[in-house]
């Protein structure tokens, strides 16, 4: 049974995917969809089994497609105010609510809802569907699926649209990202005697300092002409959740923080690594003069490539030929289109809905957002229904 995209994204909001839970009941609700018109679709499981990828090739079987790439799973809603269900889209004065309306089940709905178009019109370049888990969690569910995407043999697109929320804009760049969980273990002794224990917390508070004085000198630096039109248009490192400590009197044992870069493309990503773990091996050495027992451990859990503006891009060219935009429009967030891009395929960044709504309580998808992808998505399988050129 065809199903409208509002239809769709009803369905898909209606599954809780928060990240930290399983996505399956989604994964097998698409499955059965795609199936329903004949399509075939591969999982590309996460190790434990709990989460899946799944991608989908329709038309025919020549390079040269287009795939729709969107994540499945959501933000928490825990502690939100919500005037509605969160998993259930309510209509209100022309917006959509519901967690993931606009961030970004709005978009996988209007991907999917392109399927059918696609065998009724009969496309001659194929549709590739492509949705990932744990996008926001740092972007690690799409880099396997690419990987399973290329390595199976299946027909080579050549352009990727993403379809994270920009107002229906072309967003032809975004930062980099790399995260970790730090742990400063130091050595626990009566506050009165802190010279002799380390106190991580203290000793964290130092590295967390340096970023303070790097975030400065990096913002009174003259931006490269990739990094301009960034706001801010430099590299930023930031600590957002901290927790340490035994008792106030108590040098703290055990430190624990998450430690992230938001680089902008031109920098040099491996460069900024060695600088951190040179500046942790200088912190771990002052406290190991004190107490050999005190550590630094920093365990890398994201690592999202930037997207970079590419010249006479395929994917640019398509979707502002779609669109009629022509601004240059870059972002500061991540997406998993510089994931696409590191594998050789040209990427962008276009879809409904205003970034400002994602993770918010009521999160909200304007209607007219919604319908002017609707019509994007007509006018894609319109063009791949064309006779290649």
């Amino acid at each position: 049974m065809t199903l409208t995209a509002r239809d769709l994204m009803d369905r898909l909001v209606g599954f809780p995917t928060v990240s930290r839970d399983s996505n399956l009941e989604l994964i097998d609700f698409v499955e059965d969809y795609l199936g329903g018109f004949g399509v075939k679709s591969t999982r590309v499981p996460n190790e434990d089994g709990t989460k899946a990828a799944l991608y989908a090739h329709i038309g025919p079987e020549i390079d040269g497609g287009v795939v729709l790439s969107g994540h499945t799973d959501v933000v928490p809603v825990d502690g939100q105010a919500w005037d509605t269900d969160p998993f259930t889209v309510t209509e209100r004065q022309g917006k959509l609510y519901g967690r993931g309306t606009c961030d970004m089940k709005g978009f996988d709905a209007l991907a999917l809802s392109a399927v059918p178009l696609a065998i009724e019109r009969g496309i001659k370049r194929p549709l590739q569907i492509a949705l990932s888990y744990d996008e926001e969690v740092g972007c690690t569910g799409a880099p396997p699926m690419i990987d399973h995407m290329v390595s199976m043999g299946m027909p080579r697109a050549d352009t990727v649209l993403v379809g994270e929320p920009s107002m229906m804009k072309v967003v032809t760049g975004h930062k980099g990202g790399i995260g970790y969980h730090m742990h400063f273990k130091g050595f626990e002794v009566h506050s009165s005697l802190a010279p002799t224990g380390v106190s991580a917390i203290m000793m964290a508070a130092k590295l967390i300092n340096w970023a303070n004085d790097v975030n400065a000198e990096n913002a009174a630096i003259e931006p490269s002409e990739l990094a301009v039109d960034f706001f801010p248009p430099y590299t930023t490192l930031h600590v957002g959740v901290i927790n340490g400590g035994t008792a106030h009197n108590i040098t703290a044992k055990d430190c624990h923080f998450g430690f992230d870069f938001r680089i902008v493309p031109g920098d040099d990503i491996g460069a900024w690594q060695a600088r951190f773990m040179a500046k942790i091996a200088e912190l771990e050495a002052e406290m190991k003069a004190v107490r050999p027992e005190a550590a630094i451990s920093a365990e890398q859990y994201f690592h999202v490539p930037g997207l970079v503006p590419e010249e006479q891009g395929k994917a640019e060219a398509m979707v502002r030929q779609l669109t009629g935009e022509n601004a240059s429009n870059v972002v500061s967030y991540g997406t998993e289109a510089g994931q696409f891009q590191e594998r050789g395929y040209s990427a962008v960044i276009c879809g409904p809905g205003d970034i400002a709504q994602a993770h918010q309580p009521n999160e909200f998808i304007s209607v007219d957002q919604f319908q002017q992808g609707e019509a994007f998505i007509g006018r894609l399988v319109d063009m791949l229904a064309k006779d290649p050129t």
